[in-house]
């Protein structure tokens, strides 16, 4: 089984990351943030990625470290867990309605970390949660995981909606890019021989 456990300790954040990448999606996520708790169950269900994360950040500040180094520490065990990525896909591409929203997600797990974020969501909160959050968490993910991700929201008007497809159309793309392909299990996906 691909799996990783990181653990992460800072001043503001103290976290724990447990993944299995040949899971069923099953999680328990705990950040005490509660919008970004749900977000990071779709991820989890929909990547098909079993998760454990817990977090004990300095929420009396605000939501901004706990979510980003999240996104910190999910990125290091999807590469740890990734080992030398032999056999996987590399790739994954997924278009995703919910209700309005209409979210494309590409990505490649190419140990080049980019983001590219086409995504205005229209409100700056949902319920509590600050909306620009959502790309602070997608920016530390790639950046850490080695991951280039365009997200680009192709139509939509409601900011819940919206996030919730695009770390859907995420979770379906990874899905995607971390399966093994049966005709190159041995092999690193890469001209290069490595990745």
């Amino acid at each position: 089984m691909r799996s990783a456990t990181i653990t992460r300790k800072t001043a503001e954040t103290d976290i724990s990351v447990a993944i299995t990448l040949d899971g069923t999606g099953s999680y328990a996520n705990t950040t005490g943030v509660g919008f970004f708790d749900h977000m990071l169950d779709q991820l989890a269900r929909h990547s098909l990625i079993d998760m454990q994360i817990t977090c004990d950040g300095d929420l009396h500040i605000d939501d901004h470290h706990s979510v980003e180094d999240v996104g910190i520490a999910l990125g290091q065990a999807l590469a740890e867990a990734l080992g030398d990525k032999r056999g996987i896909r590399r790739y994954g591409a997924c278009l995703l309605p919910m209700d309005d929203a209409l979210v494309r997600a590409a990505l490649d797990l190419s140990g080049r970390p980019y983001l590219v974020w086409n995504m205005d969501l229209p409100t700056a909160k949902i319920g509590a949660f600050d909306t620009e959050l959502v790309r602070e968490f997608f920016q530390a993910f790639s950046t850490h995981s080695g991951m280039t991700l365009h997200v680009d929201a192709l139509h939509g008007i409601n900011s819940h909606h919206m996030a919730e497809a695009a770390f859907k159309a995420v979770a379906r793309a990874l899905r995607e890019a971390v399966e093994t392909d049966p005709r190159k299990a041995d092999a690193i996906p890469s001209t290069k021989g490595m990745l």
